[in-house]
């Protein structure tokens, strides 16, 4: 049964796009004051510390949760349609998954398209895995996290290292991820009144930014094109009601028949990233609970 406080909030925001006159065009510049603005709402569920790092000319941040006891490590890529997005506005939802897996988290600013296409924000991700395997951390101690277009760059940094020749890490957790640039999945239909989040309008805007000339069906942009076998354990959470659901369920069905470990969580009444409302929504502190114990029994912790 779906929350009080979680169909509030489904109302309020499914009110606000009833009576926003509807946009023609996707405005980035909007898009991003928005993703900051929003993400100043929420508080963090517990104290973390915060020290910048630059990983190879990347940007990035690592938070420390004071229950920190081990050196299990998480490695996190923030949402927002590979074009929004940054340290600062993905900063608790990052800090609140470390505390959980009482584990310290690097968070990247990878780069965002139109500035950087792809798969400069790919290459980015894979460069802090290098950075992090550099810094003698061992890939059975990381995990690679990440939500929406970070869901997908986890993927695709996965499938790049594999076919390097790199070893992989303990674990992948994918909230709600971008699996599909060619939008195909049923749920695009099912549910696009329902999300109150992503709007499908936009999505065709959206990839030519990111794309430019690459086609949506190349496997690093939509891993559910990819060859899956030999990846990491996974844990995969999307909401019912979002359009991603399909991206979810399809990367875990050809996850699993290519010999993949995966747990999949459909939650009932869930929207995009509900996550991030941990301190509003009581759906989004049991599934980063959730979260921890995945990253806990995954990764090693010595």
């Amino acid at each position: 049964m779906v929350s009080i406080q979680a169909n509030l909030f489904k109302m309020y925001y499914q009110f606000q796009k009833r009576i926003t006159p509807p946009q023609k065009e996707f405005d980035l510049v909007k898009a991003r004051a928005e993703m900051e603005s929003i993400a100043k709402m929420f508080k963090p569920l517990a104290r973390f510390t915060t020290t910048p790092v630059d990983v190879e000319g990347v940007h990035a941040e690592w938070i420390t949760p004071l229950n920190v006891i081990n050196k299990r490590t998480v490695l996190y890529l923030h949402g927002g349609y590979y074009l929004v997005g940054s340290i600062q506005s993905y900063r608790n939802l990052a800090g609140n998954i470390a505390n959980a897996a009482q584990s310290r988290t690097l968070i990247v600013d990878y780069g965002l398209a139109p500035e950087h296409p792809f798969p400069e924000g790919l290459e980015d991700a894979v460069k802090a895995y290098l950075w992090l395997l550099a810094q003698n951390i061992p890939p059975e101690q990381i995990t690679l996290a990440g939500d929406s277009a970070g869901g997908g760059l986890v993927l695709a940094a996965l499938l790049t290292l594999r076919e390097r020749g790199m070893r992989l890490p303990a674990s992948a957790v994918c909230l709600s991820p971008s699996t599909d640039l060619t939008g195909s999945g049923e749920s695009w239909k099912t549910n696009r009144k329902k999300d109150f989040v992503i709007d499908p309008l936009f999505a065709k805007q959206i990839q030519l930014l990111y794309l430019k000339h690459d086609l949506p069906t190349n496997p690093l942009a939509s891993p559910v094109f990819a060859d899956l076998h030999a990846l990491p354990p996974m844990l995969i959470q999307v909401g019912s009601e979002e359009v991603l659901l399909s991206d979810a369920t399809t990367l875990a069905e050809r996850a699993k028949a290519a010999g993949v470990e995966v747990t999949l969580e459909v939650w009932p009444g869930m929207f995009h990233i509900w996550q991030f409302n941990a301190p509003l929504i009581p759906e989004a502190r049991q599934a980063i609970d959730r979260i921890g114990k995945f990253i806990a029994d995954t990764s090693r912790n010595n």
